[in-house]
């Protein structure tokens, strides 16, 4: 008979301490981050995209860069309209002027209150602009701002601004984008009207400055797939966005991403999306096309 002393004990294995699991877990979501990424890469052939080279859009195209063809949004616009591209995230406006594109439902460039990256620098009081100079590379704020001075009553001249680095020298001055963040860090002697804020107290509700317009016509669920998956994976790593980019401080960039802009498309943002509509058609702007929402 066997001795019962002599069968191999059980040893228990020492748990994890909390700092040792921190850092498997970390590690595991590094490689599923990773996994994610490389699933993304090469996945929008043959699809032609485009988009801006801004801070605020970097959580859309996450794992798309080397696909995507970047551009400023006017630029977007005008290859949206030579059918050079199928898909941008351009301008809402360019949405509302054209009837020739479905809208990525879900996925926008939003604000609720202050957006940080859309203002109106002055040097003098609103009421005294007689010229305000613009930033060529925008098309939603140039149409956000005329409405909400008409609101104002306001109608001053809009003229292009051809160099930034004349904005400083500009009494009123229409910055959108990283020149505007741009701008705001180089400490200027201008008060800031920032459009966001602006637009959120006079109507209550967020306003959608981009949106991916689909070229109509073509067949896109597999690219509407795809820029889904990339805004997911980018919200899922924002943490990372935050720590790794290197724009201005990583303070502001938490600051930025964490409450002044949004990517979610839901029922308030298209009622702002309405709102806008509304406000552009009483101040003489036509004609105006209903978006279309494809999923």
């Amino acid at each position: 008979m066997s001795n019962p002393d002599s069968s191999p004990k059980l040893r228990m294995v020492a748990p994890e301490t909390p700092d040792v699991l921190a850092r498997r877990l970390e590690r595991d979501q590094i490689n599923a981050n990773r996994e994610r990424e490389f699933g993304l890469q090469g996945s929008l052939a043959p699809f032609r995209v485009g988009s801006v080279r801004a801070l605020n859009a970097v959580p859309l195209t996450r794992g798309l860069e080397e696909e995507i063809k970047f551009a400023p949004p006017s630029a977007l616009a005008e290859m949206l309209r030579r059918d050079e591209l199928d898909a941008a995230l351009v301008s809402i406006v360019e949405v509302l002027f054209n009837d020739r594109y479905d809208v990525l439902d879900g996925i926008a460039v939003a604000s609720l209150g202050e957006v940080k990256s859309v203002f109106l620098a002055h040097r003098k009081p609103l009421e005294e602009a007689k010229e305000v100079f613009c930033d060529t590379a925008s098309l939603t704020s140039v149409t956000l701002m005329k409405v909400l001075l008409a609101e104002r009553g306001l109608k001053p001249e809009f003229k292009s601004l051809v160099d930034y680095a004349t904005a400083a020298e500009k009494d009123f001055v229409l910055l959108i984008g990283d020149a505007a963040l741009d701008f705001v860090f180089s400490n200027p002697k201008h008060e800031i009207f920032d459009l966001g804020e602006a637009w959120s107290e006079l109507t209550k509700l967020p306003f959608v400055y981009a949106v991916w317009a689909l070229r109509r016509g073509v067949h896109t669920p597999e690219l509407r797939r795809q820029l889904r998956e990339a805004r997911d994976f980018g919200i899922d790593t924002l943490d990372q966005i935050i720590r790794d980019r290197t724009e201005y401080t990583e303070e502001f960039r938490k600051d930025y991403f964490g409450w002044h802009i949004h990517y979610h498309l839901g029922a308030d943002e298209k009622r702002g999306i309405a709102k806008f509509i509304e406000l552009l058609r009483k101040h003489g702007f036509a004609p105006l096309f209903e978006p279309k929402f494809v999923v």
